[in-house]
C-alpha cells in the first residue's frame, strides 16, 4: 500500500559546522580542492513545505532580514531544479524560520536548500533513486551535498566527495559571529600560501578531549584570509579562547561565525557572557 505525502512537510535544517577546512588544491577552473571534517549543530532553521501550483518562498525569523530577493533564495531555486530534474509539474509554498546568520559560515542557506531538496521528494512523491540529489544540490552551492546527509562527514573535492567521518562524541558548541559578513568568493581569492594536506581520521575520538586533541593538529586554511578582510574575527578567536572550559577555537567555512568546543551544555551555557560583545551574536548548542 502506498502512504500519501503529508499535505504538509516540517523539517529541520541544521547548521553546518567545519571543525576543520583544509585546501589541498586548484583546479584548471579556478575551483579550490577541499578537505573538511563537516558536523552539525542543534541550531536549525526551520522549514515548511505546502502543496501550490506555483513556487514561492516567504522567511520569517530572527535572521530573515539578511535572506535577500525571493528569487535568489537557495531554497527557492532548489525546488525548481529538482522539479526540472525529476520533471515535476507540481510547485511548492516554502516557508523559511531564519535562525541561522547568514553569510556566516554556517551554511544556512545551503542546509535549506538540502532541506527543501529532501522534503519535496516526499512532498512530490518521487521514486527514490530516481533523481541524483546531490548532484541537484552542487550545481547549486558546494555545502549541500554535505548538508543532505546531515551527519558527521569528511568532504573532498570541491565538495562533491562525501565520505562518513567516525562517530562524533557529545559535545557541546559556542557560536559567535561578529555581525559581520564575509564573501566566501573574497576569503578564498585572498588566500596566501601553498596548499595544506588532507587530513582525515579513521578513530572515532571518545571525548571532546580526546576530539580537539585530534583537531589541533588541523585547522582552518581560510582564517588568515578572513581576518585580513575583517579584523574583528581575530577578536573573537580570542574571546572563545579565553573562555572557561573551551577545549578548542575556530572559524568554521569562510566565517565569520567562529566556534568553541566545550565538554557539555553547562560549560557552554556558562561560557555565554564571556563573549557576548556589542553587536555580536552567541548561542550555545549541541554538536549533533
Amino acid at each position: 500500500m502506498t502512504v500519501a505525502a503529508p499535505a504538509v512537510l516540517q523539517l529541520s535544517a541544521p547548521a553546518k559546522i567545519n571543525l576543520y577546512l583544509h585546501v589541498t588544491g586548484r583546479r584548471a577552473d579556478g575551483y579550490h580542492l577541499l578537505d573538511s571534517l563537516v558536523a552539525f549543530a542543534g541550531l536549525a532553521d526551520g522549514i515548511e513545505l505546502a502543496p501550490s501550483r506555483d513556487f514561492e518562498i516567504d522567511t520569517d525569523g530572527p535572521f530573515a532580514d539578511a535572506s535577500g530577493p525571493p528569487e535568489d533564495n537557495l531554497a527557492l531555486r532548489a525546488a525548481r531544479a529538482l522539479a526540472e530534474a525529476a520533471d515535476v509539474s507540481a510547485g511548492v509554498r516554502i516557508r523559511v524560520t531564519k535562525h541561522i546568520p547568514a553569510a556566516a559560515g554556517l551554511g544556512g542557506g545551503s542546509a535549506d536548500a538540502a532541506a527543501v531538496l529532501a522534503g519535496l521528494m516526499r512532498l512530490w512523491d518521487v521514486p527514490e533513486g530516481a533523481v541524483d540529489l546531490a548532484s541537484v544540490g552542487l550545481q547549486l552551492g558546494a555545502d549541500i551535498p554535505a548538508c543532505l546527509a546531515g551527519r558527521p562527514v569528511f568532504v573532498g573535492g570541491i565538495g562533491d566527495e562525501i565520505v562518513d567521518a567516525p562517530p562524533l562524541p557529545a559535545a557541546w558548541l559556542l557560536l559567535v559571529n561578529p555581525g559581520v559578513a564575509v564573501s566566501t568568493p573574497s576569503v578564498f581569492a585572498g588566500r596566501r600560501g601553498g596548499f595544506s594536506a588532507a587530513a582525515r581520521f579513521a578513530m572515532a575520538p571518545s571525548s571532546t578531549a580526546e576530539l580537539a586533541a585530534i583537531l589541533e593538529s588541523r585547522g582552518n586554511d581560510l582564517t588568515e584570509a578572513a581576518c585580513r578582510l575583517a579584523p574583528v574575527i581575530d577578536d573573537v578567536l580570542s574571546a572563545i579562547r579565553a573562555a572557561p572550559g573551551c577545549r578548542l577555537a575556530r572559524m568554521s567555512g569562510a566565517g565569520a561565525t567562529c566556534i568553541g568546543l566545550f565538554d557539555d551544555e553547562a560549560e557552554a551555557a556558562a561560557a555565554l557572557p564571556s563573549v557576548r560583545r556589542g553587536d555580536w551574536w552567541a548561542v550555545a548548542t549541541a554538536l549533533v
